[in-house]
């Protein structure tokens, strides 16, 4: 009898603690609370209280579905944002909007959701708006992320849609993608005679930089982080070079806030706000992803712009006799 007795209780406490172990995997694994309230870092509201410049500017936004703004509420997306505060906007943000410091802002935004960096060039460059000699550029790129995750490895990787490729595979499509990123930065300059400041975004992880994509629901890629990490090593490189181009770190913002959000244990955990910041597809941000990824782009423009705009510091650089297109800088890639 004794003997029996102690056998339940094993197996009553290896139940328990399978029980156990499946709640402890289902709360810091499976679900993702966004959270409440505002996101990110707090931007200084005494950079927003005088006018920055009466030039003519326009903010023209190019890329993939992170510009497009998919998944966000109305008026939330980051460029929405960086245009105009929402009517519910948060007592933080009130009044610090590119509108507040610049009068004269003209909104462009060619980007497309879906879109792969050799899409960009094939239907958002001919679309850039006609600007004079005059007129300042502010322009807020995101691009590269669908080149890397299109397809998901439902059909063999191929460059536009690599997922699933070996290291060695993927190797001549990041070369292809970093003469056409340069490209694209060296036509888009070229296309503001009266100066420009490009503000390009890296990829961010929604793995938090562990790299299982088995647990975001999607097959497994073994080379998938050295890929990622490649192409943001482009990104960074690319704008290195160029005096006009600002990186926007969105990987490390976004870091920690993905799909091992609430695992304490982890370097990258936020105490002061786990929230997930992506939306349901988890390739773009929610309405709180968005507006960290808004303060992010305005943390930068204030660091930056103000001197630019400076008449002391600005020179308007004339048109080029023959002005470079894309076809000169970079043939395009095959897909």
């Amino acid at each position: 009898m004794q003997k029996r007795n102690r056998r339940l209780m094993v197996i009553l406490l290896a139940g328990l603690g399978l029980l156990g172990g499946g709640q402890f995997y289902r709360h810091f694994w499976l679900i993702h609370p966004v959270g409440t309230g505002p996101a990110g870092r707090a931007i200084d509201r005494s950079l927003f209280e005088n006018s920055w410049t009466d030039r003519p500017v326009v903010l023209l936004g190019l890329g993939d579905s992170v510009t497009d703004g998919f998944g966000a509420s109305g008026g939330k997306s980051y460029f929405d944002r960086l245009v105009k505060n929402p009517t519910d906007e948060f007592d933080d943000m009130l009044g610090i909007n590119l509108s507040a410091v610049i009068p004269d802002l003209t909104v462009h935004n060619v980007s497309m959701s879906g879109t792969t960096s050799q899409e960009l060039v094939d239907y958002q460059l001919p679309r850039l708006p006609e600007v004079d000699d005059d007129t300042f550029g502010i322009v807020v790129m995101t691009t590269g992320g669908n080149d890397i995750i299109h397809n998901y490895g439902q059909t063999p990787p191929h460059e536009g849609a690599m997922y699933g490729a070996t290291f060695d595979q993927a190797e001549p499509w990041i070369a292809n993608f970093e003469v056409r990123l340069g490209g694209i930065l060296d036509v888009v300059a070229e296309h503001f005679p009266g100066g420009s400041a490009i503000f390009l975004a890296n990829i961010y992880d929604p793995t938090d930089g562990i790299g299982d994509t088995i647990n975001a629901g999607l097959p497994r890629w073994p080379d998938g982080l050295k890929t990622h990490a490649a192409y943001n090593e482009v990104i960074t490189r690319v704008a290195k070079q160029r005096k006009e181009v600002f990186l926007v770190d969105m990987r490390g913002e976004f870091l920690g806030h993905g799909i091992h959000s609430r695992q304490f244990w982890q370097p990258f955990y936020h105490s002061e706000d786990s929230g997930y910041w992506y939306f349901d597809n988890l390739e773009d941000p929610n309405d709180r992803g968005y507006d960290a990824l808004r303060r992010l782009f305005l943390h930068e423009m204030s660091r930056t712009l103000p001197a630019m705009f400076d008449p002391s510091l600005v020179k308007i650089r004339k048109p080029s006799q023959q002005p470079r297109t894309l076809t000169d800088a970079s043939p395009p890639a095959s897909h």
